[in-house]
């Protein structure tokens, strides 16, 4: 059984969880093992999901706890007027200290490629702290493709550090580890879909990305 889904805000309307790595956002066809909506409903917590994160990312969702509050918040998702900020790390050192990336991204069942016949994309990202062989990193999403963070930066030669799914042998030596994708949903920020109030969240890096950081910061 999941251990219990610890929740950072909570109203009659709206949900937002910390999603642990390694379990789905949502039920999801022919992948096995429990999911978030599950888990919150075993805690007593119904939700209606509204965006998700991929399975190795932790970090905020944001659910619905009616269907009249999804369809606001999907049309503001839709709207850009919710912002999600993540924190990664990155393999290498960037010569920038801040960057936008537009590759078109083209989702293609449970897969996703840049690709110029693909979607609209923007990732925006800020450095923040730079180490040996990988570099700490603030990144806004401004579109929501399906690993569009993890597609981006492994296609600027820059995968994230666990990353196994878009890394591929010419990314260069892995020199920082982890179990999984470092890559955590610090922040969400949205209009309260009844009062229109921003709303603004924050959830702490996990253990697991602390060692991460830590094995960064003492690499040489």
């Amino acid at each position: 059984m999941t251990r219990a889904i610890d929740v950072l805000h909570q109203d009659e309307h709206v949900l937002v969880v910390d999603k642990p790595a390694g379990l789905l956002s949502v039920p999801t066809p022919n992948a096995q093992g429990d999911d978030l909506v599950a888990a919150l409903a075993r805690q007593g917590l119904p939700a209606i999901a509204v965006h998700r994160l991929d399975r190795e990312v932790s970090g905020a969702v944001l659910f619905a706890r009616d269907a009249t509050t999804r369809d606001t918040l999907e049309q503001a998702f839709r709207a850009h007027a919710v912002k999600k900020t993540y924190w990664a790390m990155a393999q290498g050192r960037f010569q920038r200290a801040n960057g936008v990336y537009k590759w078109p991204i083209l989702e293609d069942g449970p897969n996703a490629r840049i690709s110029a016949v693909g979607k609209a994309s923007e990732t925006r990202w800020t450095v923040l702290s730079g180490h040996a062989h990988a570099t700490e990193l603030e990144v806004d999403l401004v579109t929501g493709r399906r690993n569009q963070i993890r597609l981006h930066f492994a296609h600027a030669g820059h995968p994230l550090v666990g990353e196994r799914k878009y890394a591929f042998g010419r990314d260069g030596k892995v020199h920082i580890k982890s179990r999984r994708v470092a890559l955590h949903a610090w922040h969400v920020q949205f209009p309260h879909p009844r009062t229109a109030e921003v709303v603004s969240v924050e959830c702490p890096l996990p253990d697991d990305l602390l060692e991460v950081r830590e094995a960064a910061q003492r690499a040489r």
